[in-house]
């Protein structure tokens, strides 16, 4: 029967070929003389009926007038699967590489996977395409064994793609996920972990915990015992049937099929005998259609054929022996490449087309239900529906879940009752010892014992703070209770690999990770950073803050040099030395001008000191009432240093308030890129904490490489050792969490924090994998936030509105300005005081000296013309009276007493008080001053040749000159004239060096009794009050002997005279 079979079978294939070849004859004669290109198309095929239907379809698709090229027909070339995979092998060479084919179809059975795996071997070593209908096993996917494979169905680890759209369609977002240790597990473990996290926002699926095991094993009772006591009810199982079996069978027995559980599983799976009813599984739609695969393969090869007909000129002729050489390479991936890009829209399939590894994408699923007697019931499918999008429709209300209940589990289980870990850190967590319970009973208090893992003994603690607070109000929103604990070993936690290559943790992230013996929740200043969020979930950010140094405080700079912070020194010392040479400058250029000898003489060039004092005046903005210079080049100068002094006057004025209110203590660096941290130097210590976020943030940043290697030798255990080894100065900088820093920076004056924040991140709550409390403390987290309830707890616990250093470098001062800040200029001020008292004392002393050194000046000691003006040039105060007797006192500058009026009085005066002759002469004096005539022509001519005296009045007797004297004082002694002081500062001269000791002297005899002024008479008691009693001398000096005159002699005359 079997050889009949075969020969109608051998038959029907011949009469393909000539059919075959008529038709190509056709095309040919049709289209002239050209002849037509032959594509052999290999099938590697499991049966004859599969052999008939190749033929058949291959020969439909050659008339199709759309799948093949115009001068190209398609043969095929059959071989039948049997024996061996080597026999397979040595098939394949001998009846198809040997035919010349493009391209080979295999269609065998699902469990045929080691026999395809020897065609495509053969095959992949000349490049020549090779599209399976059947094998589904991920190590075909794999291009570097497998180099030109592809598949018209979809590898199993493309399940997981019909997992997360089902789950995302029942609103489950955590799932426990068990598979075996083959590739095909890890496979789908990968793609699934893959999708999740790509589309965590849009599809919110996370894994909560997973579960591997190995093929074949005998019991999954310690297993699934973790699984049940998960919070997480949603169980995926991807297991062969003979492992699915197993799983139910131990399921079973631990009551993991009742109501709580959901159990979602694949294909394999699904057929296992055991299967809990209440399950969702997954079936592939035309998985065993092999004919439509048969189809839908042909199809794409024939396609691909036909560009690569059209895009080349010429197509190398595939290998005709597995002797030789592979020299058809290039032929092959191009036409592997061609067959990768076709997709079919209306494949019998569904919609056909390939991904980059071969592999069948828009593979469309049935949603299954194990009802009643584990009977399989559609209620869903999964769907291609436009573009590449898939869509997946389910009916909930046919679905029989576990247990036999119509009601859609939770998928997950909320513990009413939470043990909470945390530790202690200023300011978040305080906690002290108690002897009892009762002392810890206020109303922010928790007790939190604290149990020691060497000696593992408990010691009852107290705990309050910024955290401890935050937990009394998620309880009190949530409804949940709780047990509060330290953490043993007092630390964050950093991980290390074990013997398995895999991450082991330590502190509270080990807590969390230890399953159901560890932790449900952790509510500590626990940095949220990428490591730890493998490991455990976590809260939205209940507090943001970055990474900030922390030093001890440097000495502040005096109040005093605070006024002298606007200006580099460099600068004040170019502006004191401009300023003198501003003042040299006026007085060279004032000397130098003709300008004083063109007006006449009649006033001086500036001294020395008046220019001094005019570019002190005009930098300080004091005001000029005087020595201002008056030649046209020392006003051109003075207006370009008052422009001067504007500009410096301004900027410093401006710069001394950003000082003032912006001033900030010296620091030792400027922050995290400080040259001494980046090239780190051995007298430079900084470190963090041993194995916190910022000790992963260093070692996660390659640029700060150099900086970790060097502190990883520094760090310390704690933070609390790290910030009292700064206050003692064993350490230079303490890099850490800003919220810590410049809360103890706030409390420790000597402590400041540096530079700018960087790593920024946020503090949240740490829960388990998975955890169901994960969604619902974030949604409070954030709920607090908007209420204002976090920025609470930041003003009670972190920014302390009545912190130690706020007054002297908080906020208050860089607002308002007090003693401190200006108290330099205060100290300038009594600065100032003191030196004007100590001159004057030196003043003091230099004028009794100097009065001392005149009383013991010889008699008759004389001083030349030169001298006499050498020295009233010098005289402090001396001006020159002008040429114009009838105006004496208009040249002085600064004059305020004197006019022509008075001028004229004082002329009238003199002349009613001058003896004369009869012809109106004015008369010699006395005759008793006669023997001393030498000494008067003496004086005379020094009085001539006096730079204070007019010139008209220079041809006048002594007499004369002493009656100008006496009229002037009496003029003037009542007032503030600049004039007496001059006019008498020679007449004291004059009575000094004279030898006269009575004034009466000075007249003639007729002259003695009355003056021609009534209101002068010498005669009687006024007069001689006036003339004798107020310059009268004690006694009279002998011409050879200095004259001794005392003080009493003068102290009737005015200050001013007394003075000099």
């Amino acid at each position: 029967m079997s050889q009949h079979l075969q020969g109608r079978s051998v038959g029907r294939g011949v009469l393909t070929l000539i059919l075959t070849a008529l038709a190509a004859a056709m095309i040919g004669h049709s289209d002239g003389a050209v002849n037509s290109r032959r594509f052999n198309i290999g099938g590697v095929l499991h049966s004859n009926q599969t052999r008939h239907f190749f033929s058949k379809t291959l020969l439909r698709i050659n008339f199709d007038g759309e799948s093949v090229a115009e001068e190209t027909t398609l043969y095929e070339v059959m071989v039948t699967m049997r024996g061996s995979p080597i026999t397979t092998a040595l098939l394949v060479c001998d009846s198809l590489i040997t035919k010349g084919v493009y391209a080979v179809v295999i269609a065998g059975s699902p469990g045929e996977s080691v026999t395809t795996a020897a065609v495509s071997y053969t095959t992949g070593f000349f490049h020549i395409p090779v599209i399976c209908t059947s094998s589904r096993d991920s190590a075909f996917s794999d291009k570097n064994i497998h180099v030109s494979f592809l598949r018209t169905v979809p590898p199993y680890s493309h399940q997981a793609d019909v997992w997360l759209a089902l789950l995302k369609h029942l609103k489950y977002r955590q799932a426990i996920l068990i598979h075996s240790s083959d590739s095909d597990g890890r496979a789908l473990h990968t793609r699934f972990q893959n999708l999740a996290r790509g589309g965590e926002e849009d599809t919110g699926i996370k894994v909560a915990s997973v579960v591997e095991f190995r093929p074949g094993s005998e019991s999954f009772v310690k297993e699934l015992t973790a699984v049940r006591d998960q919070l997480v009810k949603v169980i995926l199982v991807y297991a062969s049937r003979e492992d699915a079996e197993t799983i139910f069978h131990d399921a079973d027995y631990l009551n993991m099929t009742d109501g709580d559980f959901v159990w979602i599983v694949t294909e394999q799976a699904l057929d296992s005998a055991l299967v809990p009813i209440g399950t969702l599984g997954l079936q592939l739609r035309y998985a065993h259609d092999v004919q439509a695969h048969v189809n839908d393969a042909l199809r794409v090869v024939a396609l691909a054929l036909k560009r690569l007909h059209e895009d080349e000129e010429f197509i190398q002729e595939p290998p005709m022996s597995c002797d030789e050489e592979d020299f058809w390479g290039d032929t092959g991936r191009t036409l592997f490449r061609m067959i990768r890009e076709q997709v079919l829209t209306d494949g019998k399939t569904g919609r056909v087309a390939f991904d980059e590894h071969g592999d069948r994408t828009h593979a469309e699923y049935s949603i299954v239900n194990v009802q009643e007697r584990r009977m399989l019931a559609t209620v869903g499918d999964f769907l291609h529906q436009t573009g590449d999008a898939m869509n997946l429709s389910l009916n909930l209300s046919s679905i029989v879940w576990p247990g036999g209940s119509h009601a859609q589990p939770r998928g997950y289980s909320m513990p009413t009752h939470l043990r909470v870990m945390t530790i202690q850190e200023t300011p978040f967590v305080y906690a002290e010892p108690v002897t009892d319970t009762q002392m810890c009973l206020a109303e922010d208090e928790v007790l939190c014992p604290f149990t020691n893992i060497s000696t593992q003994e408990t010691k009852l603690m107290c705990c309050w703070g910024y955290c401890i607070d935050l937990l009394l109000e998620l309880s009190r929103i949530n409804n949940f209770s709780y047990t509060l604990e330290l953490s043993p070993d007092g630390q964050y936690g950093e991980y290390d690999y074990n013997d398995e290559g895999k991450k082991e943790w330590s502190g509270l992230i080990g807590e969390l990770t230890r399953g159901v013996e560890g932790v449900d929740l952790v509510l500590a200043p626990l940095t949220i950073n990428p490591e730890r969020s493998q490991a455990i979930d976590f809260s939205k950010p209940f507090k943001y803050h970055g990474i900030t140094i922390l030093i001890k405080r440097g000495p502040k700079g005096t109040a005093l040099v605070s006024i002298l912070q606007p200006f580099r020194d460099t600068l004040w010392l170019l502006l004191l030395a401009t300023v003198h040479v501003i003042a040299l400058l006026v007085w060279i250029l004032d000397h130098l001008s003709p300008m004083y000898k063109m007006v006449g003489g009649d006033t001086d060039s500036l001294s020395i000191s008046e220019s001094l004092w005019f570019s002190w005046a005009v930098i300080l903005n004091s005001g000029l009432t005087e020595g201002t210079p008056r030649c046209l080049s020392g006003r051109v100068l003075g207006i370009v240093w008052a422009g001067f002094a504007m500009i410096m006057v301004a900027s410093y004025t401006a710069n001394l308030a950003a000082f003032l209110v912006l001033e900030s203590p010296i620091s030792d660096i400027s922050g995290i890129n400080d040259a001494r941290l980046r090239n780190p130097v051995e007298n430079f210590t900084f470190a963090t904490v041993k194995g916190s976020a910022v000790d992963m943030f260093f070692r996660r940043k390659t640029e700060l490489a150099n900086m970790y290697r060097v502190m990883e030798a520094h760090n310390y255990d704690t933070a609390d050792q790290a910030i009292q080894a700064v206050r003692d100065g064993n350490l230079h900088a303490f890099i850490w969490e800003s919220s810590r820093l410049e809360y103890e920076a706030s409390q420790d004056c000597d402590l400041v924090t540096v530079g700018e924040l960087f790593g920024r991140s946020g503090f949240g709550v740490g829960l388990r994998k998975g955890s169901p409390w994960s969604e619902k403390i974030t949604i409070d987290i954030l709920e607090l936030h908007e209420r204002g309830f976090m920025e609470k707890l930041d003003r009670s616990w972190i920014w302390n509105d009545h912190s130690p250093c706020q007054d002297l470098f908080g906020e208050d001062f860089s607002k308002r300005l007090g003693l401190k800040n200006l108290e330099g200029i205060f100290l300038m001020v009594a600065g100032g005081i003191f030196t004007g008292i100590v001159l004057v004392f030196i003043e003091i002393l230099y004028d009794r000296c100097k009065n001392k050194h005149g009383q013991a000046a010889p008699q008759n000691h004389r001083r030349g013309n030169n001298g006499d003006q050498h020295v009233a040039e010098n005289r402090p105060g001396s001006k020159d009276l002008p040429p114009s007797s009838s105006n004496i006192s208009s040249g002085h500058r600064g004059s305020t007493t004197s006019d022509s009026k008075s001028n004229n009085v004082m002329r009238n005066e003199y002349e009613r008080h001058t003896p004369s002759d009869e012809n109106g002469e004015m008369t010699s004096l006395s005759p008793h001053l006669s023997g001393n005539q030498e000494f008067f022509q003496d004086v005379e001519e020094r009085l001539k040749n006096s730079p204070n005296i007019p010139e008209e009045w220079k041809t006048r007797t002594a007499l004369e000159w002493f009656q100008f004297y006496l009229d002037t004082l009496k003029m003037d002694a009542a007032g503030d004239s600049s004039e007496a002081v001059v006019i008498l500062e020679d007449f004291v001269e004059f009575v000094k060096e004279s030898g006269i000791t009575d004034l009466k002297d000075l007249y003639p005899e007729e002259m003695s009794g009355k003056t021609s002024d009534p209101e002068i008479d010498v005669g009687d008691a006024e007069g001689i009050s006036y003339y004798g009693e107020r310059w009268k001398f004690p006694e009279k000096v002998s011409s050879d002997t200095s004259p001794k005159y005392k003080k009493t002699s003068f102290e009737q005359l005015p200050d001013v005279v007394d003075t000099l």
